[in-house]
């Protein structure tokens, strides 16, 4: 083969290989909604066009939490030091629509030292976050990053890039970044699991410390317990209210309670779910 054939082929490979390289990622453009969803494959921001998320005014039986979180967000939107904030406790009772609602109620108010952007990023997907902070970082942004139902099992080591961006790292976290995380657990691990550790280890202390501090890299904790039954009946009836299903005031709070009863709990999504119910039986749609 002639150094010109060689030469030739050489450069067919080249141009083979620039054909199966990913585009290199879209710059994003946080000018064009609200919220997005942080896609750690593709390092790419997609656009959310309508937010799924209730009204700050919906949400009963939560108000110390509701305050607390809102002013800490709101510090942050004005520029001022604000803490990372763990929602954790009962199942169904408000914890991600509460952040989703806290972000939309302050995002509105006029005195924000810059728009206010929430950004969902998946707990399969915590490694990225340092990936994330760097493209976020020089962002004219304030960014509310999201994580729902966060928790970690097993030999899982994600929670260590996690626990870098809250508090340690040379860069550490961006002044335009707040990290926002619900789960059913206060330290984000199985009580089993540590449990486990702290049994085979030499030093039981030590070895369940760094997954133990972890939740202490949140500077703010909201516990969610479960609610009364008068909490949960306000629930009901503001759903109700709000959507203007016209229906007897003591048969909703009978057929709620019932409802409650055979699903074993009471919570906001038991609520929201016999409003559903609710409404369908009587014809009328749940829009807005």
């Amino acid at each position: 083969m002639s150094d010109q054939d060689k030469l030739a082929l050489l450069e067919r490979i080249a141009a083979a290989l620039e054909r199966l390289a990913p585009p290199p990622p879209r710059a994003p453009d946080f000018s064009c909604a609200e919220a997005f969803v942080w896609r750690a494959a593709r390092s790419e921001f997609s656009a959310v066009a309508q937010i799924n998320r209730v009204d700050l005014s919906l949400l009963e039986g939560v108000a110390r939490q509701r305050d607390q979180l809102i002013d800490n967000t709101r510090r942050f939107a004005r520029g001022l030091p604000a803490n990372n904030a763990l929602l954790w406790g009962a199942r169904g009772m408000g914890k991600s629509s509460l952040v989703k609602a806290v972000h939309a109620a302050v995002a509105r108010e006029k005195d924000c030292l810059r728009p206010l952007k929430l950004i969902e990023i998946h707990r399969e997907d915590i490694e990225s976050l340092p990936t994330l902070l760097a493209i976020l970082r020089e962002k004219p942004f304030g960014f509310l990053l999201f994580c729902d139902d966060l928790s970690f099992d097993g030999a899982e080591t994600s929670y260590k890039s996690l626990k870098s961006v809250l508090e340690g790292g040379v860069e550490g976290r961006p002044r335009n970044a707040l990290f926002y995380a619900t789960s059913n657990r206060r330290h984000l691990l199985p009580r089993d699991m540590m449990e486990n550790e702290r049994s085979s280890a030499i030093n039981p202390g030590e070895a369940v410390e760094e997954k133990v501090s972890l939740s202490d890299r949140f500077g703010l904790w909201l516990g969610f317990h479960n609610c009364t039954q008068d909490d949960y009946l306000a629930m009901v009836f503001g759903y109700a209210r709000h959507h203007g299903l016209d229906a007897p005031r003591e048969e909703i709070a009978r057929e709620a309670l019932e409802w409650s009863i055979t699903r074993g709990a009471r919570s906001g999504r038991v609520a929201w779910q016999y409003v559903q119910e609710l409404a369908g039986r009587l014809g009328e749609r749940l829009d807005g």
